[in-house]
Formats: structure tokens, sequence, C-alpha cells
């Protein structure tokens, strides 16, 4: 079969060229086109269920809302792990689905069953809401919104009604979450002495104000030839409507609300805070959708920021550089895309100084850009995205891409040689030469080729998360080297017919200065080798065993330590602290991180904000830190700050950085990251064993 393959290329060599012409276009186009990550999709088709239950204890939020929801979606077809995270006033379930389930069929399936346990929730809770589609690792972009004049209740319903639904707009954004400021409230204060004297009870106001706050349709009037809607309208638009409202009639005298008590606009109770730069703020965080391209997002987001800036009121600021997934992205990206080119000039120079010969540089390092967009074409046609592992996998394949090319440019330079010695009338033609130089060698570079890609083979097998991550390295590198291999076998013998025969370095008849001089070398220290075989033997094996003993003693890791330019803080306080002392303890840390010089920036969400899936409680903060490093290095900085931060009193504080958190987040399987090597969970008869042992 490869021998009628390498005759065909020889024979179509202009056909063959021009697939590789085209393979290289097409490629090279699909390749800037595709979206680029920091990693591949680690995250589990996952669905997240969020019930606010205002008010409500977590023993009763646990027993009455979160329990019923695992029930239901426990059995689930294709669910294969249900997890929770209950805190006061909020349930948060997730429920993970097999990795080769369809998002919208996992969400579709949960609908459903939230549908048979929507009646069972208690009155005063509001319905379960499925989270939008989107992961910890999708948190793409986070804004600061301040302002020295505005209220924090006007600053959060500025990003409530305006940021909000703007960016939802962009394409690719999948949720907004605000935190922090003030969330508006038409507040209705009761007086009891006054109720007492009109003898009004509370819930004769509750359904006074339920029913009163509508529009009611009461159809059409025909009347002359035109038509006319018909519409009671009664809901609320001012202060003033509230107070008006009439709550009952007594005598023919009706009782308003302003006669029980006044109406206000106030703030609703807080859950949450936000700082920025220690300035109290409204953080906006944004999350993608899965498969968009996070560059071109940030991109279409800056943008539309633009545009709102432009617009803003006077007084209010936009931070958009708390923390942005894409300069991670490309600073990772860049590195890696930095480490392939200088392994591709390497390579090329390397073969250049073997080879000695430019034309036959050229044929074998171009199997490097056709091998590679081969791997980004397979890449794309499995959805998979540019990241730091595809590139990797690549990077770590550059070096193998050009051996088969290598192997068979050396044999038809050597025996287009051979042939010039020949006398003439016995010299056979360069198709000929070509042809049966390039036969010659198949059968090894074949045999080599399969052997290094069995080594990677065992990626493509591995499952979970370890599979997501490994697999698309392995792909990447095993479509390049395979593709290597076809490289090598049509258009380098194509190449060579048009290029070498008529090459001064084959007429010349003579190998490299430098090959030469290695042969000799080679040959001075083989004869020794060769003389005492087991000596070397020997001193291999013991190698052997010195790195086999000294494996179980060498330091593990899921993934290696990054270099993000950021830090995420994590910091918590005792249990039943108040939100106003925890915002005041943490607060001290942003003051703190403040004072260093390479701290650009820093952004503080502490609680939560409603709706969001990430339920810390009040006693506990997130902190995102922008960075850059001066003269100092980063593990003196950390140093130094680690040693300032213990100096807080009261606060349990977790540096990390925002990927890896992120990272450590999602393995933990938990509501919160967990860096550390175990993550220790109790089971047990919630309520009962509590109670027996006051654990708290």
């Amino acid at each position: 079969m490869m021998d009628r393959l390498i005759r065909f290329s020889l024979t179509h060599r202009a056909l063959v060229l021009a697939a590789a012409v085209i393979l290289l276009g097409f490629g090279g186009y699909t390749a800037l086109r595709m979206p680029v990550d920091v990693f591949p999709d680690l995250t589990a088709p996952t669905v997240t269920v969020i019930t606010e239950a205002h008010g409500m204890a977590p023993l009763e939020v646990e027993s009455q809302v979160t329990l019923p929801i695992e029930s239901a979606v426990n059995g689930a077809p294709g669910v294969r792990r249900v997890r929770s995270s209950t805190s006061v006033g909020v349930s948060v379930v997730w429920a993970e689905f097999d990795w080769d389930t369809e998002p919208h069929r996992a969400r579709q399936i949960i609908a459903e069953k939230l549908q048979t346990i929507s009646g069972t929730l208690p009155a005063d809770v509001e319905e379960p809401v499925i989270s939008p589609e989107t992961s910890i690792m999708g948190e793409v972009m986070f804004l600061a919104l301040t302002s020295p004049r505005h209220t924090p209740t006007e600053m959060h319903t500025f990003a409530d009604t305006v940021l909000r639904r703007r960016l939802l707009a962009v394409p690719g954004v999948a949720k907004i979450t605000p935190t922090g400021g003030g969330e508006r409230q038409y507040q209705v204060v009761l007086h009891p002495e006054r109720m007492q004297a009109q003898g009004v009870a509370l819930s004769q106001v509750v359904e006074a104000l339920k029913n009163s706050n509508e529009n009611v349709a009461a159809g059409f009037l025909d009347e002359r030839g035109s038509e006319y809607l018909v519409t009671g309208m009664g809901r609320f638009r001012s202060l003033e409507d509230i107070a008006r409202t009439v709550v009952w009639v007594r005598g023919g005298v009706p009782t308003l609300i302003e006669d029980l008590g006044e109406v206000r606009l106030g703030e609703a109770p807080r859950r949450g805070e936000a700082c920025a730069n220690g300035q109290p703020a409204v953080l906006i965080g944004i999350s993608k959708q899965p498969g968009a391209n996070t560059l071109v997002l940030t991109a279409e987001l800056d943008r539309v920021l633009d545009g709102i800036e432009a617009r803003m009121p006077e007084g209010l600021g936009l931070d958009r550089h708390l923390f942005r997934q894409a300069d991670f992205i490309e600073v990772a990206v860049g590195n890696v895309q930095t480490a392939l080119l200088e392994g591709v000039v390497l390579v090329v120079l390397v073969v250049l100084v073997f080879l000695g010969n430019g034309r036959a540089t050229l044929i074998t390092v171009l199997a490097i850009p056709l091998s590679l967009v081969a791997a980004v074409l397979t890449l794309q046609l499995f959805g998979a995205t540019i990241n730091t592992m595809t590139l990797g996998g690549m990077a770590i394949a550059i070096g193998a891409l050009v051996d088969d090319a290598v192997i068979d440019v050396e044999n038809v330079f050597r025996r287009l040689r051979e042939e010039l010695r020949r006398a003439p009338a016995q010299r056979r033609p360069a198709w000929d030469v070509v042809y049966a130089a390039s036969v010659e060698i198949r059968g090894s570079i074949v045999f080599a080729t399969l052997i290094i890609a069995l080594v990677f083979v065992p990626l493509l097998f591995l499952s979970g998360v370890e599979g997501r991550l490994m697999r698309p390295l392995g792909v990447a590198y095993l479509v390049a080297l395979m593709a290597s291999l076809v490289v090598a076998v049509t258009v380098t013998p194509a190449l060579c017919y048009l290029l070498l025969p008529r090459s001064r370095a084959v007429r010349e008849g003579r190998e490299p200065r430098m090959v030469g001089w290695l042969k000799h070398q080679y040959a001075r220290v083989l004869g020794p080798i060769l003389d005492h075989p087991w000596r070397v033997a020997l001193a291999s094996l013991a190698l052997l065993a010195a790195a086999l003993v000294s494996l179980p003693f060498m330091g593990r890791s899921f993934l290696p330590e990054f270099n993000e330019g950021a830090l995420t803080l994590s910091t918590s306080t005792l249990p039943g602290t108040a939100l106003s002392e925890s915002s005041r303890l943490a607060h001290l840390v942003d003051e703190t991180l403040l004072t260093f010089p390479e701290v650009v920036s820093v952004g503080r969400r502490t609680g939560r904000s409603e709706l969001d899936e990430h339920s810390l409680g009040v006693e506990a903060s997130e902190i995102e830190v922008s960075l850059k490093l001066g003269s100092r290095g980063k593990a003196e900085f950390l140093a130094v700050l680690r040693r300032e931060l213990s100096l807080i009193p009261g606060l349990v504080i977790v540096v990390g950085q925002p990927i890896s958190h992120r990272i450590d987040h999602m393995l933990s399987g938990h509501g919160r990251a967990s860096p550390r090597r175990y993550l220790v969970r109790i089971f047990t008869d919630y309520g009962s064993w509590a109670r027996r042992s006051g654990w708290r």
C-alpha cells in the first residue's frame, strides 16, 4: 500500500503539491477562526437549580427545599452525582450528568423533574430556577461600578437595569451577576397602634396591596365604527398610589394605607457587599455560554462597554480590569505559541546544520506546518478549541514531525550521490532513484512512527476530568504525528524529485562537514563501548533504578502552578458573623493589599447576590487582585503578603490564583474551592446528631 502511495505521489506530483497548498491555506484560515481558551472544557454537563427562600434558616431550607429537589433529580436518567449547598435563605442544587449527555437534554430532564415537586414547596419560597448554561470556568470578566456621588441603591439599579440588560444582549453571554449596592424596594411601614385603632389585621393589608397592584383587562367596546380596549388601570406607579390604596371600608369611610403607616422608598436587606480598591462598589460578574470564544467575546464586550460608558450618568465609573480571563489566555497561549515557534526555529537550524543544504531543509521543514494544520482541522472537526493542552501536544510533537521527512530526504540524498558515482551509461533516471530510496526506508519510518504513537494512545482512554484535560493533548500529538507520516510518503518524495537531483550538494557528492566530524567523534567513542558492553549496560540499569527509587519522593499535583498575573483570595470568619462585621474584616484585607506597589486593583465580594450559584455565606469573601510585578519576584512578594495578612485577626485567608481557584472549586465538588490535598466530607442525619453532639 505504501509503495503504491509513493508511486502515486511521484507520478501525480503536481496534484499532491496543490493539495498540500490547499491544506495549508484552509488549515491556517481555520486556525485563526477557532475558539481560544485556557483549557478544554473540564466541566461535566451540569444543571444548577437555585431556590430563593428569603429569611428561612438553613436547617429549614435543607429539609423543606433542598431535600425535595435532590430527591426529585436523583433518579433522573443520566444523573451521576447530585450536590447541594444550603445557607440562609437559599438552596443551590447541582445535578451532574454523564459526560456524553447533551446539555439541552439534561436541562429538559431537570425541568420536568422540578414540575413534580413545585406544589410541595413552602408557600413563601420562590419557584426553583434553572441557572443559565455556563460553568465556574466560564467567568470571563468582572466589572466594578463605582461613584463618589451616587448612592449604593442608585448604582445597583443602574447595574441591574442598564448594564445587565445590555450585556445579556451580547452574543455569547450567558449570565450577568451583580453583587453589592442596595436593591431598591418600596416599603410599607405599618404602625401597630394605628392598625389596632382601625381594627385592621396585617393579612388584610397584604391582601389589599396584592389585589390592588394589577391591571384588569375588560375586553373591548365597539361603538360608532371604532373599537376601544377597556382596561382597569390599577398597577402602582408612585408612592402616592400605594399610600392611597384602600384596605377596607367601614360605615362608608375607607381605611387607606397612609392611615395605617407610611410608604417609603428603601433598600432590601442585603446578603452581599462589594468593594473596588477599598471603595463601595457594585461588582458585575460576566459568564459566557459554552463554546463561546473568550477572546472574541471579550473584544465585543469592550466595544459594548465603550458605548455604555459614553452615555453613563456623570460620576459613575466602570473598571474593567479586576479580572479578565482573556488576559491570562493571551499570556498563556502566547507563551505556548512562543515555545512552539522556538521549537520550529531550533528544528530548522538543526536540520540545516546536519543536512547542509537549503533545499533539503525546506523539504524537511514543510512537514511541520502541514502536520500542524492537519491537527488543527481534526481538532476543529471534534469541536475542540485552541488551548494550552492542544498547543502543548503540538509543541511536544515538533521534533518528531520532521523525523520521517529527514530519514526520507537523507536517504534520497545518499542514493542520488551514489548514482552520480556510476558510469553515465549505468545511471538510472532520477524518478527511479527517488522512488527506490523512498520505498527502501518506508518500513523503518512506518514502524518508528507507530511505536512513538503507541506511547500516547493511553491518553485517549482516560476518563473523567483527567480525560477531558489530557485527551486533546494526545489527539493533537497523534494526529500531527500521523500526518507527518503521510507527508513523508507523499509530499516529501514529490519535492525530492523536483528539487534534489539538480542541487549542488548532490552534484558535488560530499556530505556536510558537521556530519563528517560527528561520525569521526562517534567512532572514537563507539569502540570502547563495544569492547566493554556490560559496563554500559550496568551503568544504565543503575541510573534506571535510581530514577525509580526517587519517583515516590517527587511531589504530585493535578496541574502545575501557573503564573496568572493575578490572585484570588478567599477569606472567612466565624459562621454567624453579621454581614457588616464580615465586610469590615475583609476591608482590612483590601487595605493591606493596596499597600503593595505590585497590586494594580482589588475587587471584593462578601456574601452573595440573588440567583448566584456561588453560594457564599455572609461570613465569607472572595477578593480578585490584579498584579504587575516589579523588581521583587513573585515568591518573595507572596511571602511578604502572607506575612502581612496573617496579622489580621479573626480571618482565615487562602491565597490562590483565578484560574487555579476555579479549577479547585470544580474538582472539590463543593460550593467552595479546596486547594488542600484532602477534602473531608461528613455525612450524618443532620439535626439529630448535631443536637446531640453540639456540633456547629
